[in-house]
């Protein structure tokens, strides 16, 4: 008797290689159904233009790489449980296969989903597939989830069990009769009139191959000294892997293993391996937060911030979006999102802190811009990071850190490279200048041919006024 065949349904995990969910339906011996569903159900958060972008890219990779196994992936849009349960009847399946996602619309829906199929004799099987360890695993003494991450990284340092990454299945596979697919193109996740993405494909390639490379090239050139020079855009310390472990190109265990396989054969690199794995530490640590948050990307977690006087002001809003605000290493980031749909990781912290406290704009405008223009916009990491910054989440910076875009620029772009590649009509001035362009005098302005306010904006705020409005703003929320 032949066994009916075992959809794998791919989410953000397009890979092949440690992917659970595809491996437990290579050793189940059923003959094999990849599906990826473009979901539209209700609730669920839908894509940004960005992650639409990448995810077009990422799916032709993954058609490539299930094609060597003998595998066709199909593709549906619309209300995944709906699809999944029509799809299991029309093709006799017996089992469904996925890795878990961790939000609680989606996990509400997938709990459902599960327990449908079940009622039909359909076997199911959830994995984890894209961190390092379960939301649930680690408890503080008292049996609580962590709030804290650098006790939760000690914990998962100390006590999380992180397993080997699986090889890819062997084909090829057994695999099923393929029911209809739609066309990648009918669904018109790439940009066309206006074509904006041309800054996003100077700069990314989607697929497992390029995250497969881009990990060898950071470890071989770009970990040493990654401890400090991470904190410096104008250097390349940076992996840029975020967007492959957003969409499961790469899997965490794997780039968790290639490190510590690196720091071993390179004395000396332990510090930088360290610095560089607790970064998917705190990816993990923001899924503890989306798991056992109601909503992370609408409601603080310190709930006292609910009642925080946020100032609206439209043109303020749009000046920092367009990277117009007249503060170059704000500027140099905004603008190096909008062209490449990627922002360095301290330069984000400094742009969010500009729109947060000198501009005083809810965090949640900052969070829906960057979910909507990020290759690497993740449901955990993003309000994670942005509820961060605005104080009001958990192990957040207090809302008093406010940083100063001058300093902040002089610290970590100190000779101005970053600022010159992203603004470059200031690209002429000296170092002392390049950080407060409105301070260029008459002489230097004839020097340099730089016309402060007229080739550049003079600030939209005075960063000492706005810090005395942003301190007004928290004595307020504590004094009500």
């Amino acid at each position: 008797m032949s066994l009916g065949p075992a959809i794998v349904w791919f989410r953000n995990d397009l890979r092949v290689a440690d992917n659970p969910a595809l491996d437990a339906a290579a050793k189940s011996g059923r003959p094999i159904l990849p599906l990826y569903v473009l979901d539209e159900t209700p609730g669920l958060r839908a894509l940004g233009d960005a992650q639409r972008w990448w995810l077009d890219g990422s799916l032709r990779s993954l058609t490539g790489q299930l094609a060597k196994l003998g595998l066709r992936l199909v593709l549906r849009r619309g209300p995944a449980a709906s699809i999944i349960q029509e799809l299991a009847r029309a093709t006799g399946a017996g089992a469904v296969f996925w890795n878990r996602r961790y939000d609680r619309p989606g996990r509400d829906r997938d709990q459902t989903l599960k327990a449908d199929l079940k009622a039909a004799d359909v076997a199911v099987e959830s994995f984890n597939g894209s961190l390092l360890s379960e939301p649930w695993a680690l408890k503080t003494g008292s049996g609580r989830h962590y709030q804290v991450f650098t006790p939760f990284w000690k914990a998962l340092l100390a006590d999380a069990v992180i397993e080997a990454p699986l090889a890819a299945p062997s084909g090829p596979l057994p695999t099923a009769p393929a029911p209809p697919s739609d066309d990648l193109a009918d669904w018109r996740l790439t940009p066309t009139k206006p074509d904006w993405a041309g800054g996003l494909r100077e700069n990314w390639t989607p697929g497992s191959d390029s995250a497969a490379a881009l990990l060898w090239n950071f470890l071989s050139s770009g970990l040493s000294g990654y401890g400090e020079g991470r904190n410096r855009p104008d250097l390349p310390n940076t992996s840029r892997l975020s967007p492959h472990l957003h969409w499961g190109e790469i899997s965490p265990r794997q780039v968790w293993r290639a490190t510590k396989i690196h720091a071993a054969a390179h004395p000396g690199a332990e510090a930088d391996s360290m610095a560089f794995l607790r970064e998917l530490g705190w990816r993990d640590f923001a899924h503890v937060l989306l798991f056992h948050a109601d909503s992370l990307v609408d409601r603080e977690i310190k709930p006292e911030f609910a009642r925080f006087p946020w100032r609206r002001w439209p043109e303020g809003l749009e000046a920092w979006k367009r990277g117009r605000t007249g503060y170059p290493i704000v500027d140099a980031g905004m603008r190096e999102l909008w062209h490449t749909g990627w922002m360095h990781n301290r330069v984000r912290m400094i742009v969010a802190s500009f729109l947060i406290k000198d501009l005083l704009a809810d965090w949640r405008e900052g969070e829906r811009w960057f979910w909507d223009t990020l290759v690497d916009a993740d449901p955990a990491n993003n309000p994670a990071s942005w509820q961060w910054v605005a104080g009001c989440g958990a192990d957040a910076a207090p809302f008093f850190r406010i940083f100063n875009p001058v300093l902040q620029g002089e610290k970590f772009d100190p000779l101005g490279a970053y600022v010159r590649h992203w603004v470059p009509e200031l690209a002429k001035l000296p170092n002392d200048l390049i950080h407060q362009p409105w301070r260029v005098n008459a002489a230097q302005s004839r020097v340099t041919g730089f016309k402060p306010g007229k080739d550049y904006p003079e600030p939209i705020v005075d960063h000492g006024e706005a810090r005395d409005a942003a301190l007004a703003a928290l004595a307020s929320l504590k004094s009500s």
